[in-house]
């Protein structure tokens, strides 16, 4: 059992770095600019898709990975300058309508362009095999690989938000646009570096999750709702509640789908115990949610509103 745990929670904090990647950039682009954004799981997508397309062109995971991160900054500028900068005056309710519009065509293209049968990514030799953590249990290389890079471009952003001048104005803009814009800083610029960067990290959580998972038109939408409930309960804005609400959301995820069913079985019938462990599982994180907010209405680390 002790195994299990273990592995089920390596397992949790893996999911929960990619949600991270995912949530950062979110997390930026409703904070700062306001925007709410439902096409941001379209940007994972495409990022797995584009290395995918990359890696096969060029025989190398590695070739596919490097050629996908220009790709996504260039397919993050294109969007934010065709389409959001239209929307930042707008009402939420517009926001939505045209970013909801906006995953309808993306998933359309994708198809048009890659089919509707799911892609594949090879495995990159140097991290495929496993290696020993205790007793009998191994966990897989590129599993620890994605979370040491998770890690590492979440130590990034936190350098660069709370110690450079681009995050002294992130975080201005956050709570002063105006000032900020009337002490001569080009908001229309600082938005185009927000949300390209938040673009670029979408796309790279999804070409990181490429060699694990079966690359398909479904996978953004699958992930946008989770990526949202860890803005929700982190609070809308802040990197650090961002980090810790996608490790939350998804240790809570994983270990309540795996053990749910098993401390079931100590009170019901194994049958019963499985169906009703399948159906409260997912409802968790969720739970979490509300008793979260109802401690903390802004989330672990939102501004309360004055």
């Amino acid at each position: 059992m002790m195994n299990l745990f273990v592995l089920q929670l390596l397992n949790g904090v893996q999911l929960g770095v990619l949600l991270f990647l995912i949530a950062a950039g979110l997390t930026l682009v409703f904070g700062i600019m306001d925007v709410i954004n439902l096409a941001h799981g379209v940007l994972y997508m495409v990022g797995a898709y584009l290395v995918a397309t990359f890696a096969a062109a060029t025989g190398s995971f590695w070739w596919g990975l490097a050629l996908t991160l220009p790709a996504a900054v260039v397919v993050g500028l294109v969007l934010e300058r065709v389409v959001m900068r239209r929307l930042y005056a707008r009402s939420h309710l517009d926001q939505v309508l045209a970013t909801f519009g906006l995953v309808m065509i993306a998933s359309e293209a994708v198809k048009m362009i890659w089919g509707v049968s799911p892609l594949s990514v090879p495995m990159p030799e140097l991290l495929s095999g496993a290696v020993p953590l205790m007793g009998p249990l191994k966990y897989p290389v590129y599993r620890i690989a994605i979370i040491v890079a998770g890690l590492a471009v979440a130590l990034g952003l936190f350098i660069m938000v709370n110690y450079t001048r681009v995050g002294m104005l992130l975080r201005a803009g956050a709570t002063h646009r105006d000032t900020v814009s009337a002490l001569g800083v080009d908001i229309n610029r600082l938005f185009a570096i927000v949300f390209t960067l938040g673009a670029t990290l979408a796309c790279l959580a999804g070409a990181l999750v490429a060699p694990i998972l079966s690359v398909d038109t479904g996978m953004g939408e699958s992930v946008l709702i989770l990526t949202f409930v860890v803005v929700v309960i982190g609070g809308i804005g802040s990197i650090k509640g961002a980090f810790l609400g996608a490790l939350l959301v998804a240790v809570v995820d994983t270990l309540g789908g795996v053990f749910g069913p098993i401390l079931l079985r100590s009170v019901l019938d194994p049958s019963v115990a499985g169906q009703v462990g399948r159906v409260l599982a997912p409802m968790l994180i969720y739970i979490l949610m509300a008793v979260i907010l109802f401690a903390r209405p802004a989330g672990l680390f939102g501004r309360n509103p004055a």
